[in-house]
């Protein structure tokens, strides 16, 4: 879903618009619905790039914008993406990014703000970096600004996808590098890949225990779960069963009055 798009293909990136574009969007017969894609800069093993959460964001933004391009009745564009996120629990290795908490709460809100002060009122937040401080943020301004969320934490959402995610045991693992396959292929050395053995944490249990960061959670390489098992049809699956989540979302705040 990476590159650029045909040269006669209607954009799905709204800061591709010019300004009387994006003021024909609020006159137009089609509803406006920006997604925006936040992720996080933090170390995904040897094996996965620092921007893996905005990259999964991102890939999910762009197939749910994709299939909604014909839609009579929705108009379906991508904000640029919030790369940096709270990640406090991977301070101990380098290329780690990390915001607070209100810092990260306070730009989502001011975005949502800003275009709702112009009459973009419906806006899908899409977060793929899990770390507690961070969602809370997150779920606050959604919830303030009375923006959509697809929300993976939630367990209906959760029971959707895979075993790896389910169990919790998955940062950087089969899960989140499958997905990185789908799309970016090229930021994955197989030969690394493969190297890496299964590390098994249930980080929900860890945290309750009181662990606050990779090491501690005996994360040495600074990823949990089976990334050696991913694969691009994996993610490829995966994503079409996020894309499903995401589509169902626009639909319900488009449905908003």
């Amino acid at each position: 879903m990476s590159g650029s798009e045909p040269s006669n293909a209607v954009t799905i990136h709204f800061a591709d618009l010019t300004s009387p574009q994006a003021g024909e969007l609020l006159s137009g017969p089609r509803v406006p619905v920006l997604l925006l894609p936040v992720g996080a800069v933090e170390p995904h093993g040897p094996h996965g790039p620092l921007g893996t959460d905005g990259l999964i964001s991102a890939g999910i933004c762009e197939r749910a914008a994709r299939a909604l391009a014909d839609d009579p009745e929705l108009r379906v564009l991508i904000l640029p993406g919030l790369p940096y996120g709270v990640t406090r629990f991977a301070a101990a290795f380098p290329g780690a990014v990390s915001v607070t908490a209100p810092t990260l709460r306070a730009i989502l809100l001011d975005v949502c703000e800003s275009l709702a002060g112009q009459g973009f009122r419906r806006l899908v937040v899409v977060n793929n970096h899990f770390e507690p401080e961070h969602v809370t943020a997150v779920r606050a301004a959604v919830a303030e600004a009375g923006a959509g969320y697809l929300d993976l934490l939630r367990r209906a959402n959760a029971a959707r996808l895979t075993e790896e995610f389910r169990s919790s045991s998955c940062h950087g693992g089969r899960y989140e590098t499958s997905l990185v396959l789908a799309d970016h292929p090229e930021l994955v050395d197989p030969a690394v890949l493969s190297a890496q053995p299964e590390v098994r944490v249930d980080m929900v249990a860890a945290m309750a225990a009181g662990r606050t960061d990779f090491v501690a959670m005996g994360m040495d390489r600074a990823y949990c779960g089976a990334p050696a098992q991913a694969t691009a049809a994996e993610g490829r699956s995966t994503f079409d069963t996020l894309t499903a989540m995401l589509v169902e979302v626009i639909r319900d705040v488009a449905r908003r009055p």
